[in-house]
């Protein structure tokens, strides 16, 4: 997943490799495989009915309360207003520091405050960031934090299960199901390993993984798209695209869609599962802005619509 946001892992080298000899038999681009129109329209709410579980959950994008870009040196922490990086109030005052040495960040806690460390007491010393897999998370209460590697900043990350927004969610709209907008694509390997360099919607830039031009027919149209990678299974991609709907009758920061691919290495890409980038629910999410050849000259009336808490 990505903010998108499972941060990429830039192995690219060796995951591109792996791509192009997986892809280098696909297929030309065609109508995609009709499934049962009931067992089809089925899976797609069910699919639909769990982005919304995911949303809510406890540490989902909607318990997102807070980002802070982090400063070498000491950065303090806490609930009171006057540290490098406000938590909310229920946090200690004055809980801790992160200090930041180049890439590498150590945690110094304040004597007698009491945290616990992805899910055990805190201790003080090296803290682990989301660039180098699984990151240490600090907790108090219903509130949590972590810090994110994004480019060349490093950010603290804050959630809280007790969130007006999560409280608040009613659910997403969507289009209506159209069988129409579940297309195959063929997947035309780059020449040499790829990177895109996008801005992001927290005012960074992003450095993403491409191994492939995505072609296929949307609305009666050719339609180039160029993929990236989101973790180590090169099966399965995603599109960061913007259309005519955008900002109109959806989020006008654009939509994400998985590409999927199958058995004869072509890829299958379901507009009715398109859906809404995290930055849509929070201002302090990290999402990455379609690339230029990724903004679409036609509508993709499918997947995920505005209502009126993402317009």
């Amino acid at each position: 997943m990505y903010d998108y946001e499972i941060p990429i892992e830039l192995r690219w080298l060796s995951r591109w490799v792996l791509a192009v000899r997986l892809l280098a038999a696909a297929a030309p681009a065609v109508a995609a495989e009709p499934m049962s129109d009931a067992g089809y329209r089925a899976d797609v709410e069910r699919w639909r009915a769990a982005r919304d579980v995911r949303l809510r959950a406890p540490d989902g994008w909607l318990a997102l309360v807070g980002l802070t870009w982090l400063k070498p040196g000491e950065n303090r922490f806490g609930g009171a207003r006057d540290n490098d990086v406000p938590l909310p109030g229920s946090v200690p005052s004055h809980a801790g520091t992160f200090v930041v040495e180049g890439r590498a960040v150590k945690l110094v806690l304040e004597p007698g405050v009491a945290l616990t460390m992805n899910g055990a007491p805190a201790k003080a010393g090296p803290f682990h960031t989301d660039g180098a897999g699984a990151p240490d998370v600090l907790a108090s209460g219903t509130v949590t934090w972590q810090v994110i590697e994004r480019g060349d900043r490093l950010g603290v990350r804050v959630k809280d299960s007790a969130s007006p927004a999560r409280r608040a969610f009613a659910g997403s709209r969507w289009y209506p199901i159209d069988p129409a907008f579940r297309v195959v694509a063929r997947l035309v390997p780059h020449a040499s390993a790829t990177k895109i360099v996008v801005p992001d919607a927290a005012g960074g830039r992003q450095t993403l993984e491409s191994s492939g031009t995505l072609e296929l027919t949307l609305a009666g149209k050719p339609v180039r798209l160029d993929p990236v990678l989101d973790g180590d299974d090169p099966a399965d991609q995603m599109i960061v695209f913007r259309d005519l709907t955008s900002g109109r009758e959806t989020y006008g920061g654009g939509r994400f869609v998985r590409a999927l691919r199958q058995a004869d290495g072509t890829f299958v890409v379901d507009f009715n599962r398109a859906y809404f980038p995290p930055c849509a629910f929070t201002p302090y999410a990290t999402c990455p802005l379609p690339p230029e050849q990724n903004r679409l000259k036609l509508a993709v009336p499918a997947g995920q619509k505005t209502d009126e808490a993402t317009k």
